[in-house]
């Protein structure tokens, strides 16, 4: 079989028997095929096979045609921080709660098969920079494929801050936080916090308040190419946190300027033919099916 996916990774986050037994389904079938296949250090230790090929976290991207993510969202968002930068394509098959980002069930492993043929559609998700500055000096940076979310620190309480939008002052806020977020995160912590949802190709970014002061204040979505500034208010009492993905949170100290932009590179999102985006929202948020009209 020729195919331009020569070596094949695969990344999961073993949290249940489920996703141990469908890891353990997908590498027993690439093994009929001729790609070499590559298992992450930490999803290859409960599989306890001694016959596994293992690379670290850190060599996915350069080691890898094929990135094949088994698990919900969160595992896939965990494995894209691994690529940023990279142009390898990332699979997901679903063993999550939504799955969103991950198209095919365990049942459907043949979908591989047909990706592997090139029969597959590609969809470039972008993703946000983040870096946190106090007194111009950069303290703390990372990247986002869903959100970048300004939350308080271990105690709940209002953040005051203010926000810029290519250096234009925007508003000042009292809020629990605030959600920037790309499309690909519009229906993740953006949806639950009130927010709207964008259709993946749109190049934007949504702005989200979290429980607002003021009632007016509401979810703003701009141009995908704009420079956030955020600047944590000197009247705080505590440092406010910043966390991209819902990873480890930072301190963003007050008087820290937060800046959030979109990266160079782009995630290399793979779908089977079938895929289709308004399928799956409707499947995820239980939308109506298409009702049926009698004719006449």
């Amino acid at each position: 079989m020729s195919t331009q996916f020569k070596t094949i990774g695969i990344y999961g986050r073993v949290k249940n028997d489920g996703v141990k037994e469908t890891l353990k389904a997908l590498i027993q079938y690439l093994s009929q095929f001729s790609q070499k296949v590559l298992v992450e250090a930490e999803t290859a230790e409960p599989l306890n096979d001694p016959s596994l090929e293992i690379i670290t976290h850190d060599q996915i991207g350069t080691q890898c045609d094929l990135l094949i993510v088994v698990g919900g969202d969160g595992s896939l968002l965990h494995a894209a921080h691994a690529i940023v930068n990279e142009t390898i394509p990332v699979l997901g098959i679903n063993r999550g709660s939504l799955g969103f980002l991950t198209d095919i069930l365990p049942t459907e492993l043949e979908k591989v098969k047909s990706i592997l043929d090139g029969k597959y559609t590609l969809e470039k998700r972008f993703l946000l920079t983040t870096k946190i500055q106090l007194n111009k000096e950069l303290i703390g940076q990372d990247y986002a494929l869903n959100e970048v979310a300004l939350i308080p620190d271990a105690k709940p309480h209002m953040i005051e801050f203010e926000i810029y939008i290519d250096d234009q002052f925007v508003c000042s806020q009292d809020s629990d936080g605030l959600i920037i977020a790309t499309p690909t995160g519009s229906t993740a912590y953006a949806l639950s916090g009130g927010g709207p949802i964008l259709h993946p190709q749109l190049d934007a970014i949504v702005l989200v308040p979290m429980f607002p002061h003021t009632l007016s204040s509401r979810p703003i979505v701009i141009e995908g190419n704009c420079q956030i500034k955020i600047v944590i208010s000197l009247n705080n009492t505590t440092s406010p946190r910043i966390s991209c993905d819902g990873r480890e949170a930072l301190s963003a100290p007050t008087g820290s300027h937060i800046t959030i932009h979109k990266n160079s590179k782009p995630l290399h999102l793979i779908h089977p033919l079938d895929y289709h985006y308004y399928k799956a929202l409707r499947s995820k948020l239980h939308w109506g099916k298409k009702l049926q009209y009698s004719k006449g």
